[in-house]
């Protein structure tokens, strides 16, 4: 029992060390040869259980250069409109304006837009999705935004929702990334 209790610590904790020598002959202080040993230990742990984080998990990838400067494949405006258009319907259809609802939907519908554009995979590109809902009253709104980018390469998606009691603007920002 306690030997089953050590094999399953033992897989769950596991640590590899890996030993390398160089031996090398240097005259000794009555001119013979001796030999010296030199050895580093490098020494590798990790844990199989997913409920333990540690910092070296978390370490970033370095990728390396690929020297293009434009992407293989264009972003689909076309597909994100209609992905806009589609989302903002289900969501919004028969929905009242309630500021917190509204406040809640704006993220949810954000999150579901970001998905749904990931799926199609675009590579290079990172995306902005951003959400406005707002009253349908007699007054009127601007909404704009400013970023910097290459018009060659980078481009937006946009779609307006409006029914009785509410509008609703969708905005996706495809920024390539060189």
């Amino acid at each position: 029992m306690a030997r089953d209790r050590m094999a399953h610590s033992l897989k769950k904790r596991t640590s590899v060390s890996s030993l390398s020598s160089h031996d090398f002959r240097r005259k000794g202080p009555h001119g013979r040869a001796k030999e010296d040993f030199v050895s580093s230990v490098s020494t590798v742990s990790y844990m199989d259980d997913p409920s333990q984080h540690d910092d070296a998990s978390h370490l970033t990838v370095q990728m390396e250069n690929t020297y293009q400067m434009g992407p293989t494949k264009r972003f689909p405006v076309a597909i994100v409109n209609r992905i806009l258009k589609d989302v903002l319907t289900n969501y919004l259809q028969e929905e009242q304006y309630e500021a917190e609802l509204c406040r809640q939907l704006t993220k949810t519908i954000s999150e579901v837009i970001k998905a749904q554009v990931k799926d199609l995979m675009v590579p290079r590109y990172k995306l902005i999705a951003v959400v406005h809902i707002g009253p349908r009253t007699s007054q009127s709104i601007l909404i704009g935004s400013r970023c910097l980018w290459d018009p060659k390469n980078d481009t937006f998606s946009s779609y307006i929702f409006r029914n009785s009691s509410l509008f609703a603007l969708a905005n996706v920002y495809a920024v390539y990334f060189e």
